[in-house]
């Protein structure tokens, strides 16, 4: 039998030994990927991917489902264009693709030229507030970390109802729950890059998942589920993190995002009503651009994020953590040093305002969060309302921080971005630190940046690409940046002066901590 195929043999012997001394295949701008060919674009010495489908469109039965594989295509298909971002109320937020259900794309950016090159792979998850955003902002170019050395791949995921609908007819027809599907749309993006990023050069072994804002928060409970495991092995959040109690009903307790189950699914019941669908099969006969103008056509500010859904998400994350049951990581987390700024929090409130807004989201610890912001005159109301609004963002990097050196084994490491000349009354507000990170400076409303903030620029974005390779930021010519333990709290600076600190105006954390641990209390007898 061998004597047989002899022949086969010694040509397959040949091929081998041919591979192994000619090394790996080249990168080209032709790469195979699941379901087809790829053409990318070759510019500068890297090579782009865009619009490369992960999953089947999630239309007509397969809205409200999990992502479905992505359907086969023959011949070489363009990848030189970003995808239609997903359904949402507008263009926003520097979007440059058309609006579309049919919107589960993601983009490469390599500087590879092997395919067996194994560098580091960041995902980047976009921020909007759940509702909002895309993969096509020019801010959120992966040029700047591939000229760095990473292999950046973007992912788009469903927004608002199509995204986060839970409903107790779709939790029964899933048998896993419901309202997260834009988090499996992220999960299957990381399948696909799991399955595919080798032919682009990058390393399915080390996957840093990296979110802004809302992309944060979807960062944080993808670091908590169950169904990520062993798919990323850093994480880096910008601004991010939702580590309050569930909302159990229609409260509006501050600082609570993540709602149970039922609770939820309350909602989505409410949403189909004012719909005017009777059931999910009516809801589902509706076209996407229907649905997106009831929900911003008079549905009250109606809002869609994650569901707690018990697959997913099992819990909050706070519990989570405490408990061991996450995905132990290095992390890397940071906000800015006035994330309201630009976020309508730094309008001018007088005493009156400050103690009403208190007391409606403060519930019965009101007293002790009054007696801790001094709000006497208009100028120390507008500074409470604008420091209390810092530390409920501040406090969920500040927890996750303290979870992870408590009870994980990845290190964790923190920064506040304080960096904004020119205006030293007012921090820097909301998003502000995500174009250094980038190298996405030059060219924005600002006008064109100035050495300094080109420097920081460089220093941030290697911080960032050094975790990546490592799980360590440090590097030669930095500043050092000292991981945070509970004993030794320290946080990177990021002003004019870069360098470690001392957690700032952590009296302000430990008050605010006081609240949410009451609020978990509370949560904890509702559900």
């Amino acid at each position: 039998m061998l004597f047989k195929h002899s022949s086969c043999y010694i040509a397959l012997l040949a091929l081998i030994l041919f591979a192994g001394a000619c090394g790996s295949p080249p990168l080209t701008t032709t790469v195979e990927v699941t379901g087809g060919a790829v053409e990318g674009v070759e510019e500068d010495g890297l090579f782009s991917y865009k619009g490369i489908p992960f999953a089947a469109p999630p239309v007509d039965d397969l809205r409200w489902k999990a992502p479905a594989p992505v359907q086969a295509w023959t011949g070489v298909r363009k990848a030189d264009a970003f995808g239609p971002a997903c359904m949402q109320a507008a263009n926003s937020m520097g979007n440059t693709a058309p609006v579309s259900e049919d919107c589960l794309y993601l983009n490469v950016w390599t500087p590879a030229k092997k395919q067996d090159e194994k560098l580091p792979v960041i995902y980047w998850i976009h921020g909007g507030g759940f509702s909002g955003g895309s993969a096509s902002t020019p801010m959120y170019d992966g040029t700047g970390f591939a000229k760095k050395g990473a292999v950046f791949v973007s992912v788009a995921y469903r927004l608002g109802p199509f995204g986060f609908l839970a409903h107790p007819e779709l939790s029964r027809e899933s048998g896993q729950g419901s309202g997260t599907y834009g988090l499996e749309d992220m999960i299957v993006g990381l399948e696909w890059v799991q399955e595919n990023i080798t032919r682009f050069g990058g390393d399915p072994a080390n996957l840093t998942i990296f979110g802004h804002s809302a992309g944060g928060a979807a960062v944080s409970l993808l670091a908590a589920s169950p169904a990520t495991k062993g798919l990323f092995h850093r994480v880096i959040c910008m601004s991010g993190g939702s580590f309050g109690p569930l909302l159990t009903s229609n409260q509006a307790g501050a600082g609570m995002r993540i709602p149970a189950l039922k609770a939820a699914e309350s909602r989505g019941e409410e949403f189909l009503n004012r719909l005017g669908a009777a059931n999910i099969k009516a809801a589902r006969a509706l076209n996407a651009e229907e649905i997106q103008k009831a929900l911003t056509g008079g549905m009250g500010g109606m809002r869609f994020q994650p569901a707690a859904d018990g697959h997913i998400v099992p819990s909050d994350l706070y519990s989570l953590y405490q408990s061991g049951r996450f995905n132990d990581t290095p992390i890397l987390l940071g906000n800015t040093s006035e994330e309201g700024a630009t976020m309508g929090g730094s309008r001018n409130v007088t005493p009156e305002e400050f103690e009403k807004q208190i007391r409606s989201q403060y519930g019965s610890h009101a007293d002790v969060i009054l007696s801790a912001y001094p709000h006497a005159t208009d100028a120390e109301a507008t500074m409470a309302s604008r420091e209390l609004r810092q530390s409920s963002s501040a406090w969920n990097t500040w927890t996750w921080a303290r979870l992870q050196s408590r009870t994980g084994k990845g290190k964790a490491f923190t920064y506040i971005f304080d960096y904004h000349p020119g205006s030293p009354d007012v921090g820097s507000g909301h998003g502000s630190d995500v174009p250094h990170a980038f190298q996405t400076l030059s060219g924005g409303r600002q006008g064109e940046p100035d050495p300094e903030a080109l420097k920081l620029s460089d220093m941030i974005s290697s911080y960032w690409v050094n975790f990546a390779v490592s799980g360590d930021p440090n590097g030669p010519d930095l500043p050092e940046w000292p991981a945070f333990t509970e004993d030794d709290q320290k946080v990177m600076l990021f002003d004019a002066a870069p360098g470690a600190r001392p957690v700032p105006k952590l009296d302000n954390l430990k008050v605010f901590d006081a609240y949410m641990a009451w609020r978990r209390g509370e949560s904890e007898e509702n559900r």
